[in-house]
């Protein structure tokens, strides 16, 4: 008996844009509202967290009404603010907070404060904020705001949510703040802050803003998570007859490497554009099972295409031992301080599975066109290797199980069951 993905299938509100909305409705003048909105654990800690601030947020469901406070609105927390396992709540949250005249203290799980928050902790310091971090370099963070200065700064990793917090600062700062990226990550601040009203220069890999006088609030609906759907995409380029519409996506060109790296490999993969949202363009994506796909000479991953495909390798590793001479991943180490040890796990899990694997400081070799075999997965608590290996057990013999399920909810809470409804089977 065969399987195959067919049908429409709709993706929850992107967990990138919804936090960033969030957090700027809450600066805004003015109720914003936001229709799919993410329902993410990741999303609700942010919401959790400016809430905790004086935020009145109301949800509905996917429907999110936010009355902002103002830039200088937000009232002192009366405990240590909780982002689960959200490194983008933290990240973010922290730049907003270092231009507030109160103390404020940011923590999470025991995931999130393995995770390096020396990246911000630089930046924030040279714009004027006070931080104490456990170790120097983790959560929890102990930050005394006030008023900040504008500086430029030069990211020594490329990271959206690194870059993403300097901008958030600088809407306190006096002057003008300039980031410098090595590479081009994502842009949802960028073109968020301007859908509030923010005036933002950007050149080929630094962006400005100057301080503004006020943000005003917006509506609109969030895109679909192209993330999300990326699970989707490949089960479908995996499994024969597989044919797949994905409306109402985000589509982003920040967010397109994905869909762009697989065309390029001869992946029957069509987008078509539709309006833009508040900046974000929006569209859908159809993806057909297309066999000779699956039959190309070894390909890699590496250089300036990773950051923008970082949260996308857990499942292009499954891929990547399905097609014929594998896939190679280089310059990936960002993903051994995700919320997990990313190339570990993907490495182990896939040697779990009978796949021949070789693990790289920075990266892994994966041997091609492999029987998988049914195992038992150690997901480690991470959302994408939990994913990724669910769809890597429609390929393999056999029955795979996951040891934590449950942790798809931090991004995705209806994957299984969107996976289900999309699944169907025929005679081989």
């Amino acid at each position: 008996m065969s399987r195959r993905l067919s049908g429409t299938l709709y993706m929850p509100g992107d967990k990138s844009i919804s936090h960033r909305y969030a957090m700027l409705a809450a600066l805004a003048e003015g109720v914003s509202t936001f229709e799919n909105f993410s329902d993410s654990e990741d999303c609700a800690a942010t919401r959790r967290c400016l809430a905790a601030l004086g935020v009145p947020i109301a949800q509905d469901q996917t429907r999110v009404v936010i009355k902002g406070c103002g830039r200088n609105g937000l009232r002192p927390a009366t405990a240590a603010l909780y982002a689960g396992n959200s490194g983008t709540t933290l990240r973010l949250l922290a730049g907003i907070l270092a231009g507030q005249r109160f103390e404020s203290a940011l923590t999470g799980d025991a995931s999130l404060q393995r995770r390096p928050m020396g990246r911000i902790i630089e930046p924030l310091r040279q714009m004027g904020a006070e931080i104490e971090a456990d170790g120097g370099n983790c959560a929890p963070l102990r930050i005394r705001g006030g008023p900040l200065k504008g500086i430029d700064y030069t990211l020594p990793v490329a990271s959206a949510q690194v870059k993403s917090c300097v901008l958030l600062a600088s809407l306190f700062a006096e002057g003008t703040t300039r980031v410098i990226e090595p590479a081009p990550t994502r842009d949802h601040t960028e073109r968020a802050l301007e859908s509030f009203g923010i005036e933002v220069a950007c050149r080929d890999r630094w962006v400005e803003v100057k301080r503004p006088a006020a943000l005003h609030a917006v509506q609109g609906r969030v895109p679909g998570d192209l993330s999300s759907a990326a699970f989707f995409m490949v089960a479908a380029l995996l499994l024969p007859g597989s044919d797949i519409t994905l409306p109402g996506l985000g589509l982003n060109p920040t967010r397109l490497g994905l869909v762009r790296w697989l065309q390029s490999h001869g992946a029957r993969i069509e987008v078509e554009t539709g309006a833009a949202v508040n900046g974000e363009p929006v569209g859908a994506i159809r993806v057909r099972y297309r066999r000779e796909f699956l039959e190309a000479d070894t390909l890699t991953i590496c250089g300036d295409h990773v950051p923008n495909v970082i949260d996308e390798i857990p499942i292009l590793a499954v891929l990547g031992s399905q097609l014929r001479g594998g896939l190679i991943i280089r310059d990936a180490a960002e993903l051994r301080v995700k919320e997990s040890d990313r190339i570990a796990r993907i490495v182990e899990n896939l040697q779990t599975m009978s796949a021949m694997v070789v693990e790289q400081p920075d990266g892994m070799i994966i041997s091609g066109a492999q029987a998988l075999h049914g195992a038992r997965i150690a997901t480690f608590g991470d959302h994408r290797i939990a994913m990724a290996f669910t769809i890597a057990g429609l390929v393999a013999q056999g029955v795979t199980s996951l040891d934590d399920p449950a942790c798809v909810r931090v991004s995705f809470p209806d994957f299984f069951t969107t996976l289900e409804h999309a699944l169907s089977f025929g005679n081989d």
